[in-house]
């Protein structure tokens, strides 16, 4: 499969990373001081604090030529919109792999319906120079499969095709019947959490405002009490069922906890903020048309 991954963050290395090792032909696209660092080194991977770093020499490219089978976009939420106008041009399938509560439809307006699929990227990881430095049972692997899906919710041949090229390369991805509803409980979810750890100063300090975490919790009930249907994983129903102290609790915990330290939640960058607001526009916008 000719792949190109737009987007060489930590999400794009990855998968590019991983693509490639398979056997699959690979670009990675890049500008400027990114551009410059793969074409020198590759990409860069380390686990954690480890000081081997492993280098996988993917293709980069600066200008796609087109001819590919599928295009993986791994950008912030809101950069999609300029990222659209260059993908007009460029033939093949389309997988959104991000932040998007806004439905398939303006993806579909500008590059065509016919292309999209969405998804989401069940890995993390943060960037040291030009390292991508991640969990070694993060890498793509986890338990918690990543879901691709047509916006439709059918099964298709390209969709089967997708998941089964991934997982060949290691790639822990399942097919998502309710994707866009996936995607959209998410947010129901990260749009809350996000603001409330921003407002705080990082998720310690949240975990340690009791009251700010009971408001957060109230935010996020709202949130999902508009979806029309059960959320998407199911699991997220707790946030509905539970009583108010036990989620206070566990979140406060969750917090606390390695996995929120060293995730995305820390990002404290102007493009966090940016990609944060967009999202909770998208939500804002989608509860406001009563979930439709």
């Amino acid at each position: 499969m000719k792949v190109l991954v737009y987007g060489a963050g930590v999400l794009g290395s990855l998968l590019s990373a991983r693509l490639y090792e398979a056997g699959h032909d690979v670009s990675l696209l890049a500008r400027g001081e990114r551009l410059a660092a793969l074409r020198q080194y590759g990409v860069q991977l380390a686990e954690e604090d480890s000081p081997a770093v492993r280098r996988v020499p993917v293709p980069v490219v600066e200008n796609p030529a087109g001819g590919y089978d599928l295009i993986a976009v791994l950008v912030r939420t809101h950069q999609v919109d300029a990222v659209l106008e260059s993908l007009a041009g460029l033939g093949g399938d389309v997988l959104f792999l991000l932040n998007w509560a806004g439905g398939a439809e303006p993806l579909g307006t500008v590059i065509g319906h016919e292309r999209v699929l969405l998804g989401f990227p069940a890995a993390g990881g943060t960037m040291d120079g030009d390292v991508v430095r991640h969990r070694a049972a993060h890498v793509m692997t986890r338990r918690v499969a990543m879901p691709v899906g047509e916006p439709d919710g059918s099964t298709t041949p390209r969709l089967e095709r997708i998941v089964r090229a991934f997982r060949t390369a290691g790639i822990n991805a399942k097919a998502e019947p309710r994707m866009d509803a996936w995607l959209k409980t998410h947010a129901a979810f990260e749009v809350p959490l996000g603001q409330a750890v921003h407002a705080a100063g990082g998720p310690v300090a949240l975990a340690g405002d009791p009251d700010a975490v009971r408001g957060m919790l109230h935010l996020m009930r709202e949130n999902l009490a508009a979806l029309p249907a059960p959320p998407v994983p199911r699991g997220f129903v707790v946030l509905r069922t539970l009583p108010e102290g036990t989620l206070v609790a566990l979140l406060r915990r969750f917090l606390r906890s390695a996995t929120a330290v060293h995730s995305g939640l820390s990002d404290s960058s102007p493009a966090a903020a940016a990609e944060l607001d967009r999202l909770a526009e998208q939500m804002r916008a989608w509860v406001r048309a009563g979930g439709r």
